[in-house]
């Protein structure tokens, strides 16, 4: 390489242009989960047209009925598939940082697990908090177990001084223990409990009501920023241990925040909608592939790419069996697997 194209100038233009791209695909991104979230407000059981649901949108429909599915079923449906997307890829995205392990994600560390031993309790045994309303029973057990698990790891990591490694085989134990009690009770079940409890572990968004929405953006507004204002030294814990703890960062701290964040994240989500799989894993890869390892735009490409794929699996569990409303965790599973398979061959894995 010749002087000229190692003179600082070239160098901070080469910089500054891949800064540009990256914006730009991030702003992509954007585009496509705006799309994504106007189709599944146009696509559902009842026949509507677009132009019927943007007045419906605006406060002028047709019809009043139009106005009920719209603000009673629809919105709130595609409302829960961006804020659930976008918190379990952005909780993803983290985890896979912090453990350095690109196989990480809320799911494999037993987050979905214990979240569904606290809603087998609730459902199967009727253990729940007293003088709780009915509405919340289910997702608050599953909160406390779901935070429960990441508590546990997050004890392993401060106070026992273990390494991600360590973290990461703690969580399969985590999985298989919380899948045994899991399968215990449901073995005790009543066949209308096993029934209940089947359809909760399958994922659905079109229970959450306005009242949990608001608790899922409220979540993701505290710790959307929180993660974004950590990822200079995310990127840096990229390049290694050493290295992050050369340039001043404290990375215990950095990793018990980063794990606090993903507890709450990924705990609300499944405490709401049930088990979504795939998109803590696949999301934080295909951004990563979009923007690179930059955590100023990895982070909130990840959380992007993680709500248009949960919308775009929102609007497929409509059609993809005319009249049936399928679970979306059903149509994560089945879209999740075969890109995550498409990424693994494309990184020659």
């Amino acid at each position: 390489m010749t002087d000229a194209a190692l003179n600082p100038e070239t160098i901070l233009d080469f910089h500054a242009r891949a800064l540009r791209r990256r914006a730009m695909l991030v702003t992509g991104i954007g585009v496509l989960v705006v799309a994504f979230f106007m189709l599944d407000l146009f696509v559902g059981p009842t026949t509507m047209t677009p132009g019927a649901v943007l007045r419906a949108l605006i406060g002028t429909p047709d019809v009043p009925t139009d106005a009920i599915i719209l603000w009673n079923v629809r919105l709130p449906q595609t409302m829960t598939a961006l804020l659930v997307g976008a918190a379990l890829a952005l909780a993803g995205a983290e985890m896979q940082t912090i453990l350095d392990n690109p196989l990480a994600s809320p799911f494999t560390l037993g987050v979905s697990s214990a979240a569904s031993l606290g809603a087998a309790l609730a459902l199967i045994a009727n253990v729940s908090i007293p003088w709780l309303p009915a509405l919340w029973l289910v997702p608050v057990n599953a909160f406390i177990f779901a935070a429960g698990a990441m508590l546990v790891l997050q004890f392993v990591a401060a106070r026992l001084g273990r390494g991600p490694g360590t973290i990461v085989l703690l969580g399969i134990a985590l999985v298989f223990g919380f899948n045994a009690l899991v399968a215990l009770l449901q073995f005790t079940a009543s066949q209308s409990a096993l029934q209940e409890f089947v359809h909760w572990t399958l994922g659905n968004l079109s229970q959450t009501k306005w009242s949990q929405i608001g608790v899922l953006a409220v979540c993701l507004a505290v710790m959307g920023p929180w993660s974004v204002a950590s990822s200079w030294s995310l990127t840096a814990l990229r390049l290694g241990e050493d290295r992050a703890r050369a340039m001043g960062i404290d990375t215990t701290r950095l990793r018990l925040g980063s794990l606090l964040r993903i507890t709450f994240l990924s705990a609300i989500s499944v405490a709401f909608v049930g088990t979504i799989g795939f998109i803590g894993l696949v999301a934080p890869h295909i951004a990563r592939l979009a923007v690179g390892e930059d955590h100023r735009f990895f982070l909130p490409a990840s959380a992007l790419v993680g709500a248009a794929v949960l919308l775009a699996s929102s609007t497929l569990s409509k059609v993809l069996i005319p009249g049936v409303l399928l679970p979306t965790g059903i149509v994560t599973s089945l879209v999740g697997l075969p890109v995550f398979l498409a990424l693994i061959l494309r990184r020659g894995a």
